[in-house]
């Protein structure tokens, strides 16, 4: 735990010196790094998903690409394609740029249901597929995929296959006053300057062994049951919440939103420096592991009920071990 320790504390502070504010964000990036998941983001432009993400593959000493999602761009665009190579008489295979640590599809929704199925195989098996051919990609590989809730002409919705691939869904908030002001401060002094290279703080083996680290946190049977009900209730809502909310629920969530909070439970309470998994590690993570996998009905959003209460109602419907 003491080498843990050192590693998180230097990739904290490697956030927190380019990063103003957003320490929610910080633990949900450092969650997905830590047990190997992806991360869904939405906000409005201009809250440092870009930058926390740079700052974040070079605080780890990873490589990064950044995508910017467009309707007209093909699966080849994302994970590399094949090149006749005159001087060969040959084709080549070009990796695309999902073969990086960290991987930032900025507004991912604006690419079409083609495009989207591609990042498929990458984010579930970890690896492309390129003229019959398999090609590993780099460990520890993150993607961070955003999406605009303001704009949505030119849009085509994620299917809920996809969403469910992602192993937290987050919400940016704007800044306050203070961090603002503080964010203004920075670029004055040249913290942002273009080609100012940060040094890595820890290297890509030291990621793994935090890793290895999170998979050996321990997690009591009895918050593995507790995981369990809060999963079953979103599928049983109406036996257990107020059934005027439990009628706006269309589906509840897959397995994969308990294998959700089981590892990212594990990665929030290393992040606190425990070796052991508390049920307040799980209810902090309600929001995130399950706002993009319960599956509310036309009514909820025609009345503009928002899936936290939802998910606040099923969290108060389960006692706390």
């Amino acid at each position: 735990m003491a080498a843990a320790d050192r590693s998180l504390t230097a990739v904290a502070a490697a956030y927190d010196a380019k990063v103003v504010g957003q320490q929610r964000l910080r633990e949900t990036l450092l969650t997905a790094l830590l047990t190997g998941g992806h991360v869904l983001l939405e906000s409005v432009p201009g809250l440092a998903k870009t930058t926390a993400a740079t700052t974040l593959a070079a605080a780890v000493d990873g490589t990064f690409r950044r995508i910017q999602c467009t309707p007209d761009l093909l699966p080849s665009d994302i994970v590399g394609t094949q090149i006749y190579d005159a001087a060969q008489s040959a084709f080549v295979t070009q990796l695309g740029p999902v073969h990086a640590n960290v991987v930032l599809l900025d507004e991912i929704n604006r690419s079409s249901a083609k495009t989207q199925s591609a990042m498929l195989e990458a984010m579930q098996e970890r690896q492309t597929t390129i003229g019959g051919t398999e090609y590993p990609l780099p460990e520890p590989f993150l993607v961070l995929a955003t999406q605009n809730p303001i704009e949505q002409e030119g849009t085509y919705q994620l299917p809920e296959a996809q969403m469910d691939r992602f192993m937290l869904k987050d919400v940016l908030d704007y800044p306050t006053p203070v961090e603002e002001a503080e964010m203004l401060r920075r670029i004055d002094a040249g913290v942002y300057a273009p080609g100012r290279a940060d040094a890595p703080v820890v290297e890509l083996h030291d990621v793994q062994a935090l890793q290895e680290t999170a998979r050996r946190v321990y997690l009591d049977r009895a918050i593995g049951e507790y995981i369990v009900g809060l999963v079953y209730v979103t599928r049983n809502a109406d036996r257990y919440i107020d059934p005027q909310l439990a009628r706006y629920i269309e589906f509840g969530a897959s397995p994969r939103a308990s294998i959700a909070f089981s590892q990212a439970a594990r990665a929030v309470a290393l992040l606190d420096r425990r070796d052991h998994v508390l049920p307040e590690d799980v209810k902090s993570l309600a929001h995130r592991v399950l706002r993009h996998r319960l599956i509310l009905g036309f009514e909820a959003v025609a009345q503009g009920v928002p899936v936290e209460t939802v998910i606040d109602a099923v969290v108060g419907a389960v006692r706390t071990p």
